[in-house]
């Protein structure tokens, strides 16, 4: 009589009996997938939705769709620990290198255009400063140096040199893009590079960072990176821990200009 009060088929109401207070397949996907989710939060606590669903298709072979991610993370108040700022002020242009780029970071192939900055690292021991090269096809980390000394221009003369090595095997221009820093400007690392011919040098606009994004933007996360999944406050050989975490990142690390594959698969790919 309620079946038929309700037009619910008889059939229906106790197929539905039957399965009451069990899960679908549908939910059960789901909290097997928000506990994959949570696993690999653990381990990379730097990591967003895109990048955690990446690294569980790898490693299980699930088809599912970042969407599906999303919801799950929401739902279970997932969220990257990485910290993200943004400084939208603008500069004047430098009279010594202008800004060649403006804005036209689409590089179709390895080394047209590399960028450069320094950062600083703190660990319970001291400080270092790390200054790095980054390759804007897709984002691989190309050349790095790190001193203990705070203020050493060794690091940044090195990245140069390093830099004009890998360039000398280029026969086209290589734009060449940084900061308005006074090491950068100066003529000791004109002279780091000035044997490789083919070098264009470029530089942001003062106090600009949205000039130089690519590498504004990678050394927030590598920072965040460094200090939440690999624990870089405590670690006592900082030379060791960045020389693992740069082939990490070059061979492991999912990007998103990559398509969430790391640089060098993402180069490979490509046929470079």
């Amino acid at each position: 009589m309620l079946c038929s009060l309700m037009c619910v088929k008889r059939s229906g109401y106790y197929a539905w009996k039957k399965r009451k207070g069990k899960l679908n397949r549908y939910e059960q996907d789901r909290q097997l997938l928000t506990r994959l989710l949570f696993e690999q939060h653990k381990k990379h606590k730097c990591y967003g939705y895109h990048n955690l669903a990446q690294k569980i298709r790898e490693e299980t072979g699930w088809v599912f769709s970042d969407n599906l991610a999303h919801k799950c993370c929401k739902y279970a108040g997932i969220r990257s620990k990485a910290r993200k700022t943004y400084n939208p002020t603008k500069g004047k242009e430098h009279m010594k290198y202008h800004n060649i780029v403006a804005g036209n970071w689409n590089a179709t192939e390895p080394m047209q255009i590399v960028v450069s900055d320094m950062t600083e690292l703190k660990t319970k021991y001291g400080k270092w400063e790390w200054t790095f090269a980054v390759d804007t096809y897709n984002n691989e980390i190309i050349a790095s140096s790190l001193s203990k000394k705070v203020g050493d221009t060794r690091t940044y003369l090195d990245v140069a040199h390093q830099v004009a090595e890998k360039a000398k095997e280029q026969t086209r221009p290589i734009i060449f893009h940084s900061d308005q820093g006074s090491v950068y400007s100066s003529r000791a690392f004109l002279n780091a590079h000035s044997h490789c011919t083919n070098i264009v040098r470029s530089m942001s606009r003062v106090g600009t960072p949205t000039d130089n994004p690519i590498i504004e933007s990678l050394n927030g996360w590598i920072k965040e990176e460094l200090r939440i999944d690999f624990d870089i406050y405590h670690c006592k050989d900082v030379p060791a821990l960045i020389e693992n975490y740069i082939i990490y990142y070059n061979t492991e690390r999912p990007s998103a200009k990559c398509g969430r594959k790391s640089p060098v698969q993402f180069r490979t790919e490509q046929g470079f």
